[in-house]
């Protein structure tokens, strides 16, 4: 899947690994390639005009693969939620906001959402709330 910080390269290999299509969005500093699968997810790659992935969002019925969407940064993700965890048991959203890397998962079983992105690829401009 889309690798954050990593090319444009993998929109492609993404549509094919999901069976989907792509359908491409451009904005001013960004474009969103959105690929639906044959499986009912959704994934969003927001790659700015250098050609880099800032951002990724999705939606469907599990879970994706975090390693391969955080690449390099799933380190950081998995300290961060071993730090959320010691917050006590219970469900709710997980929301990881550190400086070099922000993530937020929601949902129940059949149904989950989320998005990460790295505040410092994020194009001069740009809100990070459009990342969704």
């Amino acid at each position: 899947m889309a690798v954050l910080g990593g090319d444009l390269n993998s929109v492609q290999e993404d549509a094919a690994q999901m069976k989907g299509a792509v359908k491409v969005e451009t904005k001013d500093a960004y474009a969103i390639h959105e690929i639906k699968g044959a499986n009912k997810m959704t994934l969003r790659e927001y790659v700015s005009s250098d050609g880099r992935v800032f951002g990724v969002a999705w939606q469907g019925p599990f879970m994706p693969n975090m390693a391969q969407i955080l690449g390099s940064y799933l380190s950081q993700y998995s300290a961060a939620v071993e730090q959320e965890h010691t917050k006590g048991p219970g469900r709710r959203p997980l929301n990881i906001n550190t400086p070099g890397l922000v993530v937020g998962t929601s949902g129940h079983m059949g149904s989950f959402n989320g998005r990460a992105y790295v505040p410092q690829l994020v194009p001069q401009g740009v809100k990070a709330e459009e990342v969704r």
